[in-house]
């Protein structure tokens, strides 16, 4: 038998099998590979990294459709309790029939390395997986698309919906900023790649030469996520404008050696995957940090994909840097929503020509001056990320859909919809608490989300609780300050009932 490659299995896709809102037609099978495969240096800096892959089970929202089957696999086996909780979500179906549908594989493996690269090596197991997927009928779907992922496609002979990682230039930040200026998206002043701190060096002060008023900029890893790619570097107190070019250079290649970046390792990885520098934007009465997210659906053979824009949020960041991913709110202010959701669709459109397929994500600075917000992207993602989940659980439990104009969430009798979501809720007192434990205390206080009230937490990470006091949730309300205060009651709640069950 002659094997397909990668893009021969890709033009095999159905329009419709991207659409998770609406019902994907008998006979459809989903086989889940939630793997985080990125560098593995930046990876090991996210605690309970293969906890992660909980995250998707939210993609269990596909078995609503009664005619859907699924095979999600993860490094470790899933709790019961985890993966209930999730169906149990699911409106007007019972939790029974969905799981009839849905087999649940695992590798046995709870090592930080990408769950693909423990399936590939597992020959046995990707049998028992390929008797489960019907051919023609079958996809994978990724949480990000690595030659780790191409190389399953190829070897299940099963498509992939996702970014070929041949276009994987596109989602750095080299890519994003060759993107936005052929997009004509607004975005910060910046360099082109370098590969050297040498060059790093003359990038920064060419930088400061063309803005002097600059007071801070940020210099990003190439091919990093989340923020932990990410350092900042003050400039004011360097006093640069003192200083002639070859001692601005001195000076600047000084700060630049004792940069505080998350990674330790990023001096080797400049080398390897460079790295620009872009000017920290400041000033303003008010700045914030949004994000669109869209997704390409397959188009006809020889046609690019149709671009669907899904919601927009406010990022909430953190850290060292201030610049790591720590949750978001849903959806993004008023003043700017429609300029996003603008900006994000003519960067689908130009992802689509490439080819690219699936979910995208914009991520933007915005600063208010007076009465007028200034947008200014700073970076495309190529993949699934924090503000996926949380918006697949919202999709799952009230089957609502985004308004395109007015970018708000509607339920389907009408009541408008929001949330504040983390992946980061830690505390000491949280460690030893079990997932059941956490049911039970949601249910009692109820804080639960509660459809009638449209109203109420739903959870994620539930493996990383007990290990590493570490939770994800999704808290939704009718408003944005009543989703405030679910997540307010919520935190509260749990380190109050944690404190007291620890005595």
């Amino acid at each position: 038998m002659t094997l397909l490659s990668f893009r021969e299995l890709q033009r095999q896709l159905k329009p419709e099998w991207g659409r998770t809102t609406q019902a994907q037609g008998p006979d459809v099978d989903v086989l889940m590979v939630p793997s985080l495969s990125m560098d593995q240096r930046q990876i090991d800096l996210v605690t309970g990294a293969h906890h992660y892959e909980e995250r998707q089970l939210f993609a269990l929202m596909r078995l609503r459709d009664p005619g859907v089957r699924m095979v999600y696999t993860s490094s470790k086996p899933l709790g019961e309790l985890v993966v209930d909780t999730v169906l149990e979500l699911l409106p007007g179906l019972p939790t029974s029939h969905a799981r009839r549908r849905l087999h649940l594989l695992d590798t046995d493996d709870a090592s930080s390395r990408p769950l693909t690269a423990k399936l590939l090596e597992r020959p046995a197991l990707l049998a028992r997986i390929a008797e489960l997927l019907r051919p023609g009928r079958s996809f994978i779907n990724c949480f990000v698309v690595s030659d780790l992922e191409r190389q399953l496609s190829e070897r299940l002979q099963v498509p992939l919906l996702g970014t070929d990682p041949a276009l994987g230039y596109w989602g750095s930040k080299a890519g994003s900023r060759e993107l936005f200026a052929r997009c004509g998206v607004p975005h910060p002043p910046g360099s082109a790649l370098t590969h050297s701190l040498d060059d790093l060096t003359e990038a920064t002060a060419d930088l400061w030469e063309a803005h002097p008023q600059l007071g801070k900029c940020v210099v990003k890893l190439n091919e990093g996520f989340g923020g932990e790619g990410n350092a900042a570097l003050a400039l004011a107190p360097l006093q640069l404008a003192e200083l002639g070019a070859a001692g601005r250079r001195q000076r600047l290649r000084q700060a630049l050696e004792q940069l505080p970046m998350p990674s330790p390792s990023w001096r080797e990885q400049l080398g390897q995957q460079g790295a620009l520098v872009e000017a920290w934007l400041e000033g303003g009465e008010e700045l914030s940090s949004p994000s669109v997210q869209g997704t390409i659906h397959p188009g006809q053979p020889g046609h690019p994909g149709t671009v669907e824009m899904l919601s927009s949020h406010e990022q909430v960041l953190g850290g060292a840097s201030g610049q790591t991913y720590q949750g978001c709110t849903f959806p993004a202010a008023a003043p700017y929503r429609q300029a996003l959701m603008r900006h994000g669709q003519a960067v689908g459109e130009a992802l689509a020509a490439e080819g690219a397929l699936e979910r995208y994500a914009v991520d933007f600075i915005a600063r208010r001056f007076g009465d007028r917000w200034d947008l200014q992207a700073i970076e495309v993602n190529l993949r699934q990320g924090g503000t996926t989940h949380p918006y697949l659980a919202l999709s799952a439990i009230s089957g609502g859909c985004l308004d395109q104009a007015s970018g708000s969430y509607h339920t389907p009798s009408g009541p408008q919809l929001h949330y504040r979501a983390t992946d980061n809720l830690t505390a000491p007192e949280l460690r030893g608490l079990l997932p059941v434990d956490l049911v039970d205390i949601v249910t009692e206080a109820g804080l639960h989300f509660d459809p009638a009230k449209l109203r109420g937490s739903v959870f994620h990470l539930l493996g990383c609780l007990s290990e590493y006091g570490k939770l994800g949730m999704t808290c939704i309300g009718r408003s944005a300050p009543e989703a405030a205060a679910v997540y307010a009651a919520t935190e509260a709640e749990l380190l109050r009932a944690a404190q007291v069950l620890g005595r």
